[in-house]
């Protein structure tokens, strides 16, 4: 299973950082052809020499998966460059706080914007190669879309909403032949919290808190979720659609505290 993905094309979004970026070396090394897409360029250079020095295909997508016209684009570009589209992984995510009261505008539409809107484009551009190639979605979600968490209302409500787009495009979807599945974690060390505005002190503290509301007693890593997601794009759940996966220490098992 070393080279599991070998001949297949994925692209995955949130590729210079985090889950994607370790997802994004995950399927390289299972032998994909990857197309990487983020905003920050140094970043996108960096994952793609990474993978190309080991032997491996990368291409680097700088683009803003919100902006309206590039998940057409991008796929375009992916499929331009490597002849076809076997997995598509969403992965880019933002997070702010706010609570039902205080939540503005602005940080709510941001979030639906990158959580939500931009995975259903990217996927609605997608299926007509996808089909083609049988293949699959892989969505990151969260633990915030199973359960309920105060202080992070609209980030709780854009993961849920991805989640029913998974199940919803998994049933849709099935008749093409694609799958459709979502991964759910708990907290993971990323940087997607110190972007949404906590400072370094804040989010050691809250990794810290975290050894405590997660019942294995610790935080997850990046690359533990990618293993995760290799197995629902691979051949090994060719079974499997429709599916949110907890990854999450138990997290989602326990009450909100």
């Amino acid at each position: 299973m070393e080279r599991e993905l070998e001949g297949k094309v994925a692209l995955v979004t949130g590729a210079t950082s985090g889950i994607g970026r370790a997802t994004a070396l995950r399927f390289a090394e299972a032998g994909a052809r990857v197309a990487a897409v983020g905003r920050n360029q140094s970043e996108l250079a960096s994952i793609c020499k990474e993978i190309n020095k080991d032997g491996g295909k990368a291409l680097a997508i700088r683009a803003d998966v919100t902006v309206k016209p590039i998940p057409r684009r991008i796929v375009a570009e992916t499929v331009e460059k490597f002849g076809a589209l076997d997995i598509l992984v969403n992965a880019a995510g933002h997070i702010s706080n706010g609570t039902i009261e205080n939540t503005k505008m602005a940080d709510w539409d941001a979030m639906m914007n990158v959580n939500l809107r931009a995975c259903f484009n990217l996927m609605q551009h997608s299926i007509p190669y996808l089909a083609e190639r049988r293949g699959n979605i892989v969505n990151v979600s969260s633990v915030t879309g199973l359960r309920a968490f105060p202080g992070v209302l609209a980030y709780c409500v854009s993961k849920a909403g991805l989640d029913q787009l998974t199940r919803c495009a998994a049933l849709e979807l099935a008749p093409k032949g694609i799958r459709v599945n979502a991964v759910n974690p708990g907290v993971v060390v990323t940087e997607i919290h110190k972007r949404g505005g906590m400072n370094e002190e804040a989010y050691e503290a809250f990794l810290e808190h975290s050894k405590s509301t997660h019942p294995i007693g610790r935080v997850g890593s990046a690359r533990e979720v990618a293993e995760l997601i290799l197995f629902l794009a691979s051949h090994r759940a060719a079974w499997i659609t429709g599916a949110t996966y907890s990854i999450d220490g138990g997290r989602a098992q326990t009450c909100a505290r």
